[in-house]
């Protein structure tokens, strides 16, 4: 899941560091009794092992002090000969994610990119092989879609569980473990001898996969600021339907053309990639855990130095903050004593979603509105073969390659996103300007673009006739594709920012919402076009889809009273101001 963003604060400088760097203060006890910066010093030599142990909470920004030690007179030739004391450990690799360079968030960020694709297009892909599993093992349409649902449901349901490892281990150990897994599943999607571990392995293969597509919104969190993430969310959001369309697209050719085992096959060889570049080249993105790790490595650097008899750090006494007094200190981490077990973690985060669900009104009509969407990208894994086999004749290979529909529609819409934002900063006054810093601001795009998607319901449904020429359907899908994708923008950026730290728990409840109705849509789909006729259930979906489109017009307009009358939104108000 998305973790809510935290403004941690800033690394030490080169300078701050400076002061406990051995090599550097190697001539500093030329300068006692006064430290570089001018401050009286105590006597080092007056603490020792008897001492007591102070801990201290660390922070990105905490100044670390230098050991007494370097306060110590210098030897004089009488003195026996000091063992030179253990080096500092190398604390850039503790660096606070947000100050990382630019090139390395954007290596991050395109590796998570890539890593939602090749999920999201796993879910798309399998619907290629239908008609030969239906022939192997002599089962229904129907029956071999819930491949698809299962898929779906492992999506929904395994965050609840794994997203508490990733608070506590952090991100990379979990994109590592499920990414070898998903590989592991993938291989026995492509050799499973029967029906049953087919769909076991699907179901698998969504647990597995969920992470590379929930918790990168918690990568995007981890090295960005909110004003600094609109490109990097734009391109997690473009991924996911990308890799949507992406499936059929790829898979329809293999399908036609050999068996649906090299379908699954390839995406052994896709994933196995992606996995190896996530091994060797991903960094730990979750502050919390290399704040842990920072504090860890200086309490084991603290504990040699006592080995060898240099106790205590140069630290400010509490009556004179100009002078520094030796202290054997430790480094404590506030977010590891604010932590409670990993049974009581995984029970909020299974309880605290849905009890967001159906007390904020918020959290339940953005969910029904993504879901629903979210709901109808589904449904076009059943609905464009209907279509197309039906009234236009179109081979697997043929109806498959108008998935591209989504995928550039994906393309397109992405790239707007990118750029909308920023344009209208630049054109707009500065009252509307500061407007765009609300949770409000995120909707104003999608209050408009969101239409596209009843718009391509409707525009899908009256051109399925044979009669009309097969494109035209085809860019129906691809403007409803650009709608769905404004929707699950504004949903996740609002929610995001109105929620603050129970984000998370807001963005699983509608997480859970979305993929357990986008894996039931394709279930009824063949059934619902055929009864109702597909101009019928292309309107009734175009109605439902305009009447949702009300939910975020109505936050634009009563969204701060809305938020001033909830208990967590407001909380997250009054923290933030």
């Amino acid at each position: 899941m998305a973790a809510p963003e935290i403004k941690l604060p800033q690394e030490p400088s080169d300078a701050e560091n400076h002061a406990f760097n051995p090599d550097i203060e190697k001539d500093e006890s030329e300068k006692r009794p006064q430290d570089d910066s001018g401050s009286s010093v105590q006597d080092p030599d007056t603490i020792g092992a008897d001492d007591e142990i102070i801990y201290h909470n660390l922070t990105f920004e905490t100044s670390l002090p230098s050991p007494a030690y370097f306060a110590r007179p210098p030897p004089t030739s009488l003195d026996p000969p000091r063992a030179p004391p253990p080096p500092c450990p190398d604390l850039k690799k503790y660096t606070s994610p947000f100050l990382w360079s630019p090139k390395r968030k954007r290596l991050l960020t395109w590796m998570s990119v890539c890593a939602t694709t090749i999920t999201a297009y796993s879910a798309g892909s399998y619907t290629s092989t239908i008609s030969q599993l239906t022939a192997l093992w002599h089962v229904s349409d129907v029956a071999a879609l819930v491949g698809v649902t299962l898929f779906t449901v492992g999506f929904a349901v395994a965050p609840m569980f794994l997203a508490p490892f990733s608070e506590i281990n952090g991100r990379r150990p979990m994109f590592v473990v499920t990414g070898v897994l998903l590989v592991l599943f993938q291989l026995v999607c492509a050799v499973t001898p029967t029906f049953a571990g087919m769909l076991i392995a699907r179901f698998l293969v969504g647990c597995a996969g969920s992470t590379f597509s929930t918790m990168v919104g918690g990568v995007v969190s981890d090295i960005y600021h909110a004003e600094d993430r609109n490109t990097a969310m734009s391109l997690f959001s473009g991924a996911a339907l990308l890799g949507t369309g992406l499936g059929p697209v790829v898979s329809g050719f293999i399908a036609q053309n050999t068996t649906w085992r090299w379908v699954f096959y390839l995406q052994v060889i896709t994933c196995g990639t992606v996995m190896v570049f996530i091994v060797f080249f991903f960094n730990e993105t979750r502050g919390s855990v290399l704040l842990s790790r920072k504090a860890k490595a200086l309490n084991q650097w603290y504990e040699q130095l006592e080995s060898q008899d240099c106790y205590g750090m140069m630290m400010p006494t509490a009556s004179d903050a100009a002078t520094t007094a030796p202290q054997r200190i430790r480094w404590k981490v506030k977010s590891d004593e604010e932590r409670v077990s990993i049974g009581k973690m995984i029970a909020i985060s299974l309880y605290r979603p849905f009890h967001l669900l159906v007390t904020e009104p918020v959290v339940f009509f953005f969910s029904v509105w993504v879901s629903f969407a979210w709901g109808i990208l589904y449904l076009l894994f059943s609905a464009i073969p209907l279509v197309f086999q039906n009234n236009h004749g179109f081979s697997l290979e043929g109806t498959d390659a108008v998935f591209a529909a989504i995928c550039i529609g994906a393309i397109l819409s992405t790239i707007i996103a990118i750029y909308q934002e920023p344009l209208a900063r630049r054109y707009i006054g500065d009252k509307r300007r500061a407007s765009l810093d609300t949770p409000e601001g995120r909707l104003f795009f999608a209050c408009v673009q969101s239409s596209l998607l009843p718009i391509g319901c409707f525009w899908f449904a009256w051109t399925s006739f044979p009669s009309d020429h097969w494109i035209v359907p085809a860019l129906a899908v691809g403007c409803a594709t650009m709608g769905i994708f404004s929707i699950y923008l504004a949903v996740f950026n609002y929610l995001a920012d109105t929620y603050g730290k129970y984000a998370s728990s807001a963005l699983a409840a509608q997480s859970f919402c979305r993929n357990m109705l986008g894996g039931a849509f394709p279930l009824f789909t063949k059934q619902m076009f055929t009864k109702m006729t597909y101009q019928g259930a292309g309107s009734f979906l175009g109605a439902v889809s305009a009447l949702l489109t009300i939910v975020p017009w109505m936050l634009i307009f009563y969204g701060p009273r809305i938020r001033a009358r909830s208990k967590i939104a407001s909380e997250i108000m009054r923290e933030s101001k």
